[in-house]
């Protein structure tokens, strides 16, 4: 053997031990993915019911909007029926009332003219003698 078989020879033992080396590292993190695609399938499995319930409650929770709109414009609809009603009314007994409350004045200031001597005079209204004075105004700045 020569030299250069000797070199070639301790090269290539060498070389595999390098490779030996790095095989190691390779395999550990072939491992590691390993453990991360089979966490990612749990993970899916377990979103996968999640996603049907929420899926499933989202439906739901449509159907009582549904309903709680109805509802509303019902609210709405008698709200209006309601006021409509009460200015109805209003109208209808309010101006007769007045109209009787008029009558019931007049009757009333009729009555009291015949039970007098004359037609009644109103009461002076006493006024003060004298005016309150004004606060003058403050200057601004």
């Amino acid at each position: 053997m020569s030299g250069g078989d000797i070199a070639g020879l301790i090269a290539a033992g060498v070389f595999l031990v390098l490779v030996l080396l790095l095989a190691v590292p390779l395999l550990k993190l072939g491992g590691v993915l390993d453990e991360v695609r089979s966490g990612i399938r749990e993970s899916v499995d377990a979103i996968t019911p999640t996603l049907a319930e929420t899926q499933v409650t989202v439906l739901e929770a449509n159907k009582q909007l549904a309903k709680i709109d109805s509802i509303t414009t019902h609210v709405s609809e008698t709200t209006s029926n309601v006021s409509s009603l009460v200015a109805l009314t209003a109208a209808s007994v309010g101006g007769p009332l007045i109209k009787l409350a008029g009558f019931s004045a007049a009757v009333r200031a009729g009555i009291s003219s015949f039970k007098s001597d004359g037609p009644t005079k109103p009461k002076a209204k006493s006024t003060p003698k004298s005016t309150p004075k004004k606060p003058k105004p403050r200057a601004t700045r």
